[in-house]
C-alpha cells in the first residue's frame, strides 16, 4: 500500500468544492476549506502535499494564503493559484511571489490540473534530492558527532553508511550512554531523507495510554483531557524517520500497533476508525536484551525481527579505551566554552585515570566526569584533583556505583573520609548539586532520564534528590 499524497483545496464556492474534491480523490486525499482562515487551521496542524487555493477568497485573497503557508516551518506543499480566466497579469505576480503554478478555473479540466500538480511534486522532489545529495557530501563520514578511531566505532560507521541509503528498520543496541541516539541521527542524515523531519520519542518517559496518543495522535473527545485533535508523530515523521528510543519498555498492546504498522505502513489516531498511511522509516534502540524479554513472553517476536532487520551493537566505553583520549578532549573544548573557563588540557596522570577507569555509564558519564572537573580546575590543565573520586581511584575493574555508600552509611559519607579536605567535599557537593539540578530542568523533572543522563543509578538519584532537598525539580 502507497500513500497517497494530500491535496488541500481552498474555494470559497461551495460546488467548486465538492467538484474538485469528488474529481481528485481517487488519486489523492482531499481536504477541502471555505477561506484562507480554515486553511491555515488545517495546515498548522496537518502536512500536506498540494495546496490549490482560488485567487478571490473573502477576507484574505489566495496568494495572500499561499505566502503563509511558505513560511511555515513544516515542510512547505506545492502552491497552486486558481484565477479567472484572462488574468495572465495575476499569475504572473503569483509565481513571482512564491506560487509554484497557476490554472485558470475558466479552462481548467481535471487532466489538465491533475498533469499540473505531478509536474510540480516532481519539481519539489527533485529539489528534496539534490537538497539531501548536499546534506550528504557535507557529512563527514556520517556525522561529525560520533567520535573515535577504535576499530569497534569504524565497524559500527560502516554499518551506518550501508544501511542509511535504504529503507530498512535499523535496531541500536547498546548499553546507557553509548550513543545509540547519535547513531540513530547519522543514519537520518546519510539517508534520502534528511531533509525531512526525524522525530525523536522516548519511550520509557511515557505511560502507556500517553505514548500511544504520542505516537498515534487521538481525535476530539478520544479520552478525558483530549479537548482538541492532536497529529501524532508518525504523521510528523512522514517522509522521515522516527527514532524510538527505549523500545524494550513499550506495552504489548501498543506493540501490536506499531508490528501493523511496520507490515502495512497504515495506523489509526486514537478514537478514529480512518485509516491513515504514512511513509515512515523505523529506527529504535535499547539498553535492554530483546531476545531474552522475547523468551520471557514481554516483547512480542513478530515485532522483535521487523525491528531488527539491520542490528548494530554499540560498543561501551571500556572496550574502546583508545578513544577515550580523543572524547574527553572534546568534551573538554565543549564544556570550558559553555561554562566560559580557560581549562584547556589535561595532566598525564589526569588522563590516565580517565583511561583507566571502567565507565559504566559509558560516554555520558564521561562527559559529566569532564564536565565536573571543569567547573573545579583552578588552573589551566585538568589535574587528577580536579576528576571526580570514583574516576581518580583508577578502579579499571569496579563500578563507581560499587564503592558507593549505602544509605545508612550516608553520614560517614557527610562526614568526610578523614583524607580529603573539607573545602574540597565541599565544592564536590556543590557541583554534584548543580549537575543534578541542571539534569532535572533539562529532562522536565523525569528521574529516570535524569539518572541516565548523569550516568546514575535511579536509586541513587533518589537518594541525593532527598540529601540536597531538590525535590522541587522533579516529578
Amino acid at each position: 500500500m502507497t500513500d497517497k499524497p494530500t491535496v488541500l483545496i481552498v474555494d470559497d464556492e461551495k460546488p467548486t468544492r465538492d467538484g474538485l474534491r469528488a474529481a481528485l480523490e481517487e488519486n489523492y486525499d482531499v481536504y477541502v476549506a471555505e477561506d484562507a482562515t480554515a486553511a491555515m487551521n488545517l495546515l498548522e496542524r496537518e502536512r500536506f502535499d498540494v495546496l490549490l487555493a482560488d485567487y478571490r477568497l473573502p477576507k484574505e485573497d489566495g496568494m495572500q494564503l499561499i505566502t503563509r503557508a511558505k513560511s511555515l516551518s513544516k515542510s512547505t506543499p506545492v502552491c497552486i493559484l486558481m484565477t479567472a480566466y484572462g488574468s495572465e497579469d495575476v499569475a504572473a505576480d503569483a509565481i513571482r511571489r512564491g506560487a509554484d503554478d497557476y490554472i485558470s478555473k475558466g479552462r481548467m479540466q481535471i487532466d489538465l490540473l491533475e498533469n499540473r500538480i505531478a509536474r510540480a511534486l516532481r519539481q519539489q522532489n527533485l529539489e528534496h534530492e539534490n537538497r539531501s545529495l548536499r546534506q550528504q557530501l557535507q557529512v563527514s563520514h556520517g556525522a561529525q558527532n560520533i567520535l573515535g578511531n577504535s576499530a569497534a566505532i569504524k565497524g559500527v560507521m560502516d554499518i551506518v553508511q550501508q544501511v542509511a541509503p535504504t529503507r530498512a528498520a535499523v535496531l541500536i543496541e547498546g548499553e546507557s550512554g553509548t550513543g545509540k541516539e547519535l547513531v540513530a541521527k547519522a543514519i537520518h542524515q546519510l539517508s534520502p531523507r534528511a531533509d525531512q523531519p526525524m522525530v525523536t520519542v522516548h519511550c520509557a518517559a511515557l505511560s502507556p495510554t500517553l505514548l500511544e496518543s504520542e505516537l498515534f495522535g487521538h481525535e476530539k473527545g478520544a479520552f478525558t483531557g483530549a479537548h482538541e485533535r492532536r497529529i501524532g508523530r508518525f504523521e510528523q515523521a512522514r517522509g522521515g524517520t522516527l527514532f524510538l528510543d527505549e523500545i524494550g519498555e513499550i506495552d504489548p498492546g501498543i506493540q501490536v500497533k506499531l508490528l501493523r504498522f511496520l507490515s502495512e505502513r497504515t495506523f489509526e489516531r486514537v478514537g478514529s476508525n480512518k485509516t491513515i498511511t504514512s511513509d515512515v522509516r523505523i529506527v529504535a534502540a535499547t539498553n535492554r536484551d530483546l531476545e531474552k524479554l522475547v523468551k520471557e513472553g514481554t516483547f512480542r517476536e513478530d515485532l522483535y525481527f521487523r525491528l531488527r532487520v539491520v542490528p548494530i551493537k554499540m560498543p561501551p566505553l571500556r572496550e574502546r579505551r583508545e578513544d577515550i583520549p580523543l572524547l574527553a578532549k572534546h568534551f573538554l573544548r565543549e564544556v570550558a566554552k559553555e561554562n566560559s573557563k580557560s581549562v584547556g588540557e589535561f595532566t598525564p596522570e589526569a588522563m590516565d585515570c580517565l583511561v583507566q577507569y571502567n565507565w559504566p555509564g559509558n560516554i555520558r558519564e564521561l562527559r559529566t566526569a569532564v564536565e565536573h572537573a571543569v567547573v573545579l580546575c583552578r588552573g589551566e590543565s585538568i589535574t587528577v584533583k580536579d576528576l571526580p573520586v570514583y574516576a581518580r581511584n583508577n578502579q579499571a575493574a569496579g563500578s563507581r556505583f560499587e564503592s558507593e555508600p549505602q544509605p545508612e552509611q550516608e553520614s560517614d559519607e557527610e562526614g568526610g573520609d578523614g583524607e580529603t579536605p573539607a573545602s574540597e567535599r565541599s565544592s564536590v557537593r556543590q557541583a554534584e548539586k548543580q549537575l543534578i539540578m541542571r539534569a532535572l530542568q533539562e529532562c522536565n523533572g523525569n528521574k529516570t532520564l535524569a539518572a541516565q543522563r548523569i550516568g546514575m543509578s535511579r536509586r541513587t538519584l533518589h537518594r541525593k534528590i532527598r540529601r540536597y532537598q531538590l525535590q522541587s525539580y522533579s516529578s
